[in-house]
């Protein structure tokens, strides 16, 4: 509840709480379905990796240079993959906990993660995991199972997963993952989302009705049994009923999302492009669409709250911006 009150005043006082920056263009990965760098992401002609990205002091000077102008409660460090950037986030992370921010490192774990960043307060260690062993190490080389459970260790991590079609076809499969990474000692949560794909599109990955309905039932089944699946059920059931559009997600109307140049704006949300909002299987905007659907007293949903205090914020906003 504080962190909602606290997310609040930054809303009405015209900032966004949240803010997500692609620290670099750079990945040793090709993961099939990886939002960042299809064309349309960035639109307007670019793309990830043709960005001017910055290294060492610069990349971090300018990063806190934008956290401290833009003033967010909560951030995400993404790429690409932000352990191409080791040796800058050796130096950011600290000054970021500093300020008293909740930060969030999204990684595939293709290199050893310093086991000082496991001593750094308010930090999450979110690993993304495409399904199981045989699956995944196809999908994601050189981020092997091998590499991720040695680079690890020592650490509390969260393990990420977006369920594709794929991972739908066979029976158990989510229970098995579920089952796995529950055993690791190094594993503090598991979450999964869902592959959202962009407007029109039609891939391997993308779930169909009866596949989103299903992993909704599995992971409702599942809750009760494996306490790190730290995924509450107004969100699972959000899945089913994902907001319809950037306009009417909460995430996407706090969240600030930048490229590698720390200067693109990534709209209308982090996936960029024109993502089919149908079929929107973010558990950012799941979480936040369950809170918004909550009703104070039995009466007022938060999210007609939200909207008059978005509109309130822009306005302090605007005056602030003409003032300087």
């Amino acid at each position: 509840m504080e962190g909602i009150v606290r997310a609040w005043g930054k809303i009405l006082s015209g900032y966004r709480p949240n803010l997500s920056i692609e620290i670099t263009r750079e990945c040793p990965l090709r993961c099939p379905g990886c939002y960042a760098y299809v064309d349309e992401h960035l639109g307007g002609g670019q793309t990830l990796r043709t960005l001017s990205d910055r290294k060492g002091q610069p990349l971090v000077d300018g990063i806190i240079e934008v956290v401290d102008r833009l003033k967010p409660l909560h951030v995400s460090l993404v790429g690409g993959e932000p352990l191409v950037r080791y040796r800058e986030l050796d130096v950011l992370l600290p000054q970021l906990s500093q300020r008293g921010l909740y930060v969030q490192v999204v990684t595939s774990a293709v290199r050893p993660i310093p086991i000082e960043w496991a001593s750094i307060p308010r930090l999450q260690i979110c690993v993304s995991i495409d399904g199981l062993q045989p699956e995944h190490d196809v999908r994601r080389t050189p981020a092997t199972y091998d590499r991720i459970l040695k680079h690890i260790e020592g650490h509390q991590i969260t393990v990420h997963c977006t369920v594709t079609r794929q991972q739908t076809m066979r029976d158990g499969y989510i229970e098995e993952f579920v089952r796995t990474w529950s055993a690791n000692r190094n594993v503090k949560s598991i979450w999964l989302s869902l592959y959202t794909p962009q407007v029109g599109e039609e891939s391997d990955e993308k779930l169909r009705p009866a596949d989103r309905l299903r992993v909704v039932e599995t992971l409702r089944r599942l809750r009760p049994s494996f306490p790190k699946l730290q995924m509450p059920a107004p969100l699972i059931d959000a899945y089913l009923d994902p907001p319809e559009s950037p306009d009417e997600c909460v995430f996407a109307q706090t969240t600030e999302c930048l490229s590698a140049d720390l200067q693109t704006r990534i709209t209308p949300c982090q996936f960029g492009g024109t993502p089919d909002c149908a079929n929107c299987g973010c558990m950012a905007s799941a979480g936040l669409a369950a809170v918004g659907r909550h009703r104070l007293g039995g009466f007022v949903p938060i999210d007609a709250l939200f909207a008059g205090s978005l509109r309130i914020g822009r306005t302090i906003a605007a005056a602030r911006s003409s003032a300087a």
